[in-house]
């Protein structure tokens, strides 16, 4: 039997949904951007790549005010995301050559949220095949890099 082991899913899978409180709220307040993976601070919201991720460069556009629901964002908020989306979609393509991008929000935990109190939206390179058995039977998924390899890709993009 062969072993993959990813010792460091063990802190998220052992961890209780809100347990550590808001961690975009502490990301926000705070400027080791490098040490967070920040990529971009705007005025209203900020993109930062998501530690526990689907696959290389998944990222995040978080407001920086914490909304539950979409209607509570004003209009300034959703546009500044969209356009922060917009950025970092033309990043990751730079630096990865994705073939395609999930887009998503999910609003409430029965819709998947794992922070559902600061709704925040991923954006998730894709790759022709790059779905595999592992997610499926073993819970594990396999990454071609890591954290701060594809934080230095995207940023190498954004400068």
């Amino acid at each position: 039997m062969e072993h993959l082991w990813a010792p460091w899913r063990n802190q998220y899978v052992s961890s209780s949904p809100g347990e550590h409180g808001d961690v975009f709220a502490e990301i926000a307040r705070s400027s080791d951007d490098e040490t967070n993976h920040v990529l971009a601070r705007g005025k209203s919201c900020f993109a930062v790549l998501n530690r526990y991720p689907y696959g290389t460069g998944h990222l995040m556009i978080v407001p920086y005010r914490a909304v539950v629901a979409l209607e509570e964002l004003s209009d300034g908020e959703l546009l500044e995301i969209m356009t922060m989306l917009k950025r970092m979609k033309a990043a990751l393509t730079a630096a990865f050559h994705p073939h395609g991008f999930n887009v998503g929000i999910n609003l409430g935990a029965a819709a998947g949220a794992g922070i559902e109190s600061h709704l925040h939206v991923h954006l998730v390179p894709r790759w022709r095949n790059d779905a595999n058995f592992m997610t499926t039977t073993a819970q594990t998924r396999v990454h071609p890099s890591d954290l701060a390899t594809a934080y230095a890709a995207v940023m190498k993009q954004l400068l």
